[in-house]
Formats: C-alpha cells, structure tokens, sequence
C-alpha cells in the first residue's frame, strides 16, 4: 500500500470521505422531494381525469328530444332526431352548406359535411355534438321543447343569429363552421361513450 501525504493509505476510506457521501445523497434527496410538489401539481386533478370521458345513457330520451350533458367543462347536445329531421337532414344538398367539413374532433382527414359522416352508421336518428357556437362561444337554443329551433329546425344562436339545421352544420348568420362532433362510440344499443 501507499501512503498519502496526510499519512492514510490510498484504498483507505476516511471518515470525512464517507461526510461527503452522505452529504450529497441527502442534498440529493432533499432537492428531490422539494421538488416533487411541484412537479405534482402539473398532473390534471382528480376532476379533470373524470371527464376525460364520460358515459351517457340514451334509453330515457324519446324520439325528438334533447338533452344537454357536460364533457370536459362543454355542453354536449344529444338529440334523438324524428324520422323528418333525419330525412331533412340527409336530403341537403352540400353545395347549400356554409362549410363543407363535417368537423369531427379527432379526425385525420376531412370529411364532406353529410349527415350520414355527422353521425353513427345504423344509430343516424342520435345526433351527438359540441353546442357551443362556432361563431363567438355562445350556447344556442334548440335543445327544449319551446325553443327557437330556426327555420331548418334545428339551433338558433339568438345573440347575433347563426342558425343550424337538425344536423348541427351551419345555415345561415356569422358562425364560420358547422358545430363539431366530439369524439364518442356506441358501447351499447343506449348507451354511449364520449371521449
């Protein structure tokens, strides 16, 4: 063995070698755990995991109402469209449209305006969409009974006149594009999915 200038041999741990070990791990772990909080509080809250999707069960709502649920803080309009609605619908031809996107939230591609891509195959009488207008945010009318519902019979945005025929997309007054299709999947005959 070799001795050092100080008189220890080279292998030798010293007690003020071990101080400077357990220092540093326990600055390490202090750093650690001051930082953890913070760290922590960049995760979404146990309310916002619980709208990442919801479940709603259609079964109560009869041909030709509305109901109106919350999905991640937005009101999401689902209606369950008479025969007439569904034939209006499906009638109107695009080149009428003020905007030829069916706007579905998620999709890769853009998909022609038709009724028939706004909603599901075989469930086309559900129509599931964001009702928030896509002129400045407001909520229109056309979910209750008594409602303006507008001249295609659909949504009437009374605070500056864009109105909605009964497949969501836009018709007439200032809104830009047709109300979105957020993302959701039939889990059941009655029962959906969003998110």
């Amino acid at each position: 063995m070799t001795t050092t200038i100080d008189g220890h041999d080279d292998g030798e741990v010293t007690r003020r070698d071990f101080i400077y070990i357990a220092t540093s791990a326990f600055a390490a772990i202090g750093a650690a755990a001051a930082l953890w909080p913070a760290i922590d509080q960049m995760n979404p809250d146990a309310a916002a995991l619980s709208l990442a999707s919801i479940d709603v069960d259609l079964a109560p709502i009869q041909t030709g109402q509305a109901i109106t649920v919350l999905w991640r803080g937005k009101p999401i309009f689902i209606r369950n469209r008479t025969p007439e609605e569904i034939k209006k619908a499906q009638e109107t031809p695009l080149a009428e449209l003020k905007d030829p996107d069916a706007e579905i939230m998620g999709a890769t591609a853009s998909l022609p305006a038709t009724d028939q891509n706004r909603t599901k195959a075989g469930k086309e009488n559900w129509l599931v969409m964001i009702g928030i207008c896509t002129h400045l945010g407001c909520i229109p009318k056309g979910q209750g009974a008594a409602d303006n519902k507008g001249p295609y019979g659909g949504w009437f945005c009374p605070c500056h006149g864009s109105i909605y025929d009964t497949s969501g997309r836009i018709r007439q007054g200032p809104a830009p594009r047709n109300l979105e299709i957020p993302p959701y999947q039939f889990v059941g005959d009655t029962k959906i999915k969003i998110g």
